[in-house]
């Protein structure tokens, strides 16, 4: 098949299907970075909780931590599939089910954790 009879035919298949309709337009398609913002703000969320933690808040930091993870579990929940980027690992419900987990984890940690002041 020749340059020009694919040409041909990708021409009279574009003539076939005529103009596009008003309603048939489809969203543009966004930029692949904005797949990464539902990671970076569970990240920035981790780094507060770390920074807390830093600070010698022992029982606010994983609290803040927990709270990223469920955010995290959250957010791949809510989210379509091309638009959690780095969040999703694995499956959608093992993904969920391991930030809960870790999550839960956390807020125990943190409430059986002493108060270093007293």
């Amino acid at each position: 098949m020749s340059l020009d009879s694919v040409e041909a035919a990708v021409a009279a298949e574009e003539q076939e299907q005529g103009p596009p309709e008003p309603g048939d337009r489809q969203a543009p398609e966004a930029p692949g970075w904005l797949a990464q913002v539902p990671y970076f703000l569970v990240l920035a969320t981790m780094a507060a909780g770390i920074v807390v933690v830093a600070a010698a808040y022992f029982k606010r930091g994983p609290a803040i931590i927990a709270g990223a993870l469920m955010l995290a579990a959250l957010l791949r929940y809510v989210l379509p599939e091309d638009r959690v980027g780095m969040l999703a690992v694995r499956g959608r419900w093992f993904d969920i089910a391991t930030a809960l987990g870790l999550a839960g984890a956390l807020v125990v940690l943190a409430w059986v954790a002493p108060a270093l002041g007293t």
